[in-house]
């Protein structure tokens, strides 16, 4: 099998997981948090969203400074899950689209991780991909967490939960 068709079968499976999750997104959370030193949820659930443009990044530019000396504009924040949703869907295309664009020779060069210009990660874009598709369940898990303490509905990810008995 080859790694553009691996990750394309792992990007439909994760996509349709992070919709049953942003799904769930109450209404009025956006800056709910368990801790003083959790993630907001509403922050939370964008990433959930959104990790899917990392892997086109991954796939079509060759690094990215996560600490630029001049600060990127940040992204509105997306109050609804119809607008969380619909962010998961736009990325996700864009990320099958990089994937479906590309070659495994092209994912065995190297991409750069930066911090204020300087090199903290390099690896094969094959490696990146990999560590944001276990990144991007890291957080959805970390996120139904956040629905369970809220009292919302934690749907089914990788099995049944005491609210959703589906087997996915």
């Amino acid at each position: 099998m080859k790694l553009t068709e691996l990750f394309l079968s792992e990007l439909a499976r994760e996509v349709e997981r992070s919709r049953r999750a942003l799904k769930e997104v109450p209404a009025g959370k956006y800056d709910w948090k368990p801790h003083d030193k959790s993630m907001q949820f509403g922050y939370l659930a964008d990433m959930v969203a959104t990790i899917p443009s990392w892997i086109a990044m991954e796939v079509k530019e060759n690094e990215l400074d996560v600490a630029p000396a001049q600060p990127r504009m940040k992204p509105t924040p997306k109050e609804t899950s119809a607008a969380l949703v619909e962010a998961l869907d736009k990325t996700a295309a864009d990320a099958r689209a990089a994937l479906e664009g590309t070659t495994d020779e092209h994912l065995k060069t190297p991409w750069r991780l930066l911090a204020r210009g300087q090199v903290v990660q390099q690896a094969p874009r094959y490696e990146m991909i990999r560590d944001t598709i276990n990144h991007w369940a890291h957080h959805r898990g970390q996120m139904t967490v956040y629905l369970r303490l809220m009292g919302a509905k934690v749907p089914a990810i990788y099995g049944p939960s005491a609210d959703d008995k589906e087997f996915r």
